[in-house]
């Protein structure tokens, strides 16, 4: 039987003017599968010919062979570009003349023209293509990576405690805690992170943190950037509330407090009650 959404190897049955007709193995004529010429991209074809093509339905609902290659096959995970959206659902570029649908229900958050995500190909009661955001089912644990090592994830949701939800390399479930970040994070982003822990699960605990040293001398940077473009000053010191030093810098108050100490250390900034000066 032809598997929707896959590569097929089938036998070319006929030709017509406006491609090739290929057996679809029911016996049924009818329901033999059109190649369009469009869909052939150049290739040869001949009568008898058994040929390798994706199967997929086309906007009349039919059932259509081509030589292209789509981003992804059914039942796998892909990270798709949004081209539209509708009051019925959105549209992911899939590689093919046809986009994919993804239903409302099947929206974990809002999707944005534009934007890329990642999706779950499915086929569904109608046996068409579509995709979904839902794709937690759908990774592993794994507690292969190295604490420390450097990794590339990409959001696909939020836990209700504000914990972003991370799949490493497109296949495993990871954790990034409320409390390891401090900017603004949307679903689709691709962040570069590093594995902290496994939790007992097999879940890794990540964070967009370098490691301490790194974290400081990188913030160092930030506060003298920020004091040579404000007139060699600014009003927050190491008394400042957590919230403002989140808001402005995007860091924790620990960690502020250390890159001001190591910049006092260095000679290179002085505090008081006002603020931070350079010197």
């Amino acid at each position: 039987m032809v598997e929707i959404g896959k590569f097929n190897k089938l036998k070319v049955l006929r030709q017509a003017d406006f491609g090739y007709f290929l057996d679809a193995e029911t016996g049924e004529t009818d329901d033999d599968i059109l190649l369009p010429n469009r869909s052939t991209l150049g290739k040869t074809v001949t009568i008898n010919d058994e040929i390798d093509v994706f199967i997929y339905k086309d906007s009349k609902d039919r059932l259509t062979a081509t030589f292209a290659k789509p981003l992804a096959e059914v039942y796998q995970l892909a990270y798709l570009k949004v081209v539209s959206v509708t009051d019925i659902g959105a549209f992911v570029d899939f590689g093919l003349e046809r986009d994919l649908f993804v239903p409302i229900k099947e929206q974990n958050y809002i999707l944005v023209e534009g934007n890329s995500y990642l999706f779950y190909i499915y086929v569904d009661k109608t046996n068409r293509l579509a995709a979904s955001t839902f794709i937690d089912d759908y990774l592993d644990n794994t507690e292969d990576y190295l604490v420390g090592t450097d990794v590339e994830g990409i959001v696909y949701g939020f836990q209700t405690n504000g914990s972003v939800m991370v799949a490493i390399d497109s296949k495993f479930r990871g954790v990034i805690l409320k409390n390891e970040y401090y900017n603004r994070i949307i679903p689709g982003e691709t962040i570069k992170l590093r594995v902290k822990k496994h939790f007992e699960d097999g879940k890794m605990s990540l964070t967009p943190r370098k490691v301490a040293v790194d974290e400081r001398l990188a913030l160092e940077d930030v506060i003298l950037k920020y004091l040579q473009e404000h007139d060699g000053t600014m009003p927050y010191n190491d008394k400042s509330s957590p919230e403002d030093i989140k808001a402005e810098f995007h860091q924790s108050k620990n960690y502020f407090k250390n890159a001001l100490g190591g910049l006092m250390r260095n000679n290179l900034i002085t505090q008081d009650e006002t603020g931070t000066k350079l010197k």
